[in-house]
């Protein structure tokens, strides 16, 4: 197997019998693992080394995690996703296993814990749906390296679907009237964090999970959060571009950080059927400079539907379905 037919993969699969197979699938974690490792990609440019380097790692830990179902006291069901630095495992009861593929990234799971907690404790209660809920916490070793990974336990609701999912139904935009709940309830989250002080720090498409029939929000992966000032930790790969000017200068975040992403995401959402003075809201949410854009969630919610409301008139419910 050449190593470009092993990135593509990996970075296709979206299930273990995806990745593996059904049938010899030790062969298939072979191929893999003898495609992508660094030993045999050495001599290839610096992007293909860094992502065989990164499907490498993605192959070698689902494999483990395959091997050894239980970790702590919960065995292991299907992939259920697998995001930037971590793979979710649907552990039963409406519950996601959260294993990071590095142990270098055990403190931005250490965040995501200490973020989810703090909402949990000091955030209004009527909002806390919007956000996962985190049920343990636990550490990790793989008993085939001792390297430690830190663990967390989340619970889940069924049926959602995250915004990229959203986009790839409606490729030509989606009707601003549908983007308007998605937009009222992802400033309801981001409401809920900041006033429990808290900044998510990645509010993007991958993370904004919606529930199409009951118009529900919730804003998940919150490794790259903050929570008493300071800058963002890291960016998620592939969404350099969205990030406003002081997390690419690692300076400090507020929530108007996350207000400006948030925008990025519904801005994209509606494509090029964007009314104009929807962009003009968007505009005064995206400003360069963090000073400078609005740092209040719950007050920028009661403006948006000021200009939702002389556009269309009084709110109704409006229903949405993925497949358009």
């Amino acid at each position: 197997m050449r190593t470009a037919e092993a990135i593509r993969l990996v970075a296709a699969a979206r299930t273990d019998d995806d990745l593996f197979g059904t049938d010899r699938s030790a062969r298939r974690y072979r191929e893999l693992v003898a495609a992508l490792h660094p030993d045999r990609t050495q001599a290839a440019d610096a992007a293909v080394r860094a992502d065989a380097t990164d499907a490498y790692v993605r192959v070698t830990t689902r494999w483990r995690a395959r091997q050894a179902p239980v970790l702590g006291d919960y065995r292991l069901g299907r992939l259920a996703h697998s995001g930037d630095l971590a793979d979710l495992y649907d552990v039963g009861d409406d519950r996601l296993l959260k294993l990071p593929r590095r142990p270098t990234d055990n403190d931005l799971m250490a965040r995501e814990a200490h973020a989810l907690r703090t909402l949990a404790e000091h955030g209004d209660p009527r909002y806390l749906p919007y956000v996962p809920r985190l049920v343990e916490e636990f550490r990790h070793s793989d008993a085939a390296t001792g390297a430690e990974r830190r663990v967390n336990v989340l619970a889940t609701a069924p049926g959602l679907h995250d915004l990229t999912e959203v986009r790839r139904a409606y490729p030509d935009g989606l009707d601003a009237r549908d983007v308007a709940w998605m937009w009222r309830r992802l400033l309801v989250a981001l409401g809920l964090a900041h006033r429990a002080g808290v900044v998510h720090g990645a509010v993007l498409p991958p993370h904004v999970l919606i529930e199409p029939a009951e118009h529900g929000v919730v804003l998940v992966d919150w490794c790259c959060s903050v929570t008493g000032g300071g800058a963002v930790p890291a960016l998620v790969p592939g969404y350099e571009k969205w990030y406003p000017a002081e997390v690419l200068a690692k300076g400090p975040c507020g929530p108007g950080t996350d207000i400006a992403t948030a925008t990025a995401c519904m801005t994209w959402l509606m494509g090029g059927r964007a009314p104009r003075e929807l962009l003009d809201f968007a505009h005064g949410c995206r400003q360069r400079f963090l000073a400078n854009r609005p740092d209040d969630a719950w007050r920028l919610l009661r403006e948006l539907d000021e200009v939702l409301e002389r556009l269309y008139g009084p709110r109704t419910f409006r229903p949405f379905t993925l497949n358009p």
